[in-house]
C-alpha cells in the first residue's frame, strides 16, 4: 500500500476529484484546505526570490500498490495547469491500515 498526498491549487479540486473518482477501485480521499509557504515569482521591480502563504488544496489517499501509477498520473494530468504554483504529488509506503469499525486490514480496509 501507498499513500499519495498531493498539494494542489484550490481551483482544480474538482477536476482532480472527478477524475480520481473514475478509476473504479479507487479508495476515500479526504481534502484539507491549507497554506503553503513557498517560493513565488517576485514582482518585476523587487529583484529577488519571494516568499508567501499561498492557499492550496491537499488531498490525501491510501491505494494497493496495483493503483499508484494511475492515480498519481491521473492527479498530474487533472492538476496541472503548466504554469508555477500547480503544486506536488508524494508517494510514501504504508506498512499497515486497519479499519476501525471491521477490523479489516491491508487493502480490504481501505
Amino acid at each position: 500500500m501507498h499513500e499519495i498526498k498531493a498539494i494542489i491549487r484550490p481551483e482544480r479540486l474538482e477536476r482532480v476529484l472527478d477524475a480520481l473518482h473514475e478509476i473504479t477501485s479507487m479508495p476515500g480521499i479526504t481534502v484539507s484546505e491549507v497554506i503553503g509557504y513557498g517560493r513565488r515569482e517576485p514582482p518585476a521591480r523587487s529583484g529577488g526570490i519571494e516568499y508567501g502563504r499561498v492557499p492550496m488544496t491537499k488531498l490525501e489517499v491510501v491505494v494497493g500498490d496495483s493503483l499508484v501509477a494511475q492515480a498519481v498520473a491521473t492527479i498530474r494530468h487533472a492538476a496541472s495547469t503548466g504554469h508555477p504554483g500547480d503544486g506536488k504529488v508524494f508517494v510514501s509506503v504504508i506498512d499497515q491500515a486497519m479499519s476501525i469499525r471491521s477490523a479489516d486490514e491491508g487493502v480490504e480496509a481501505l
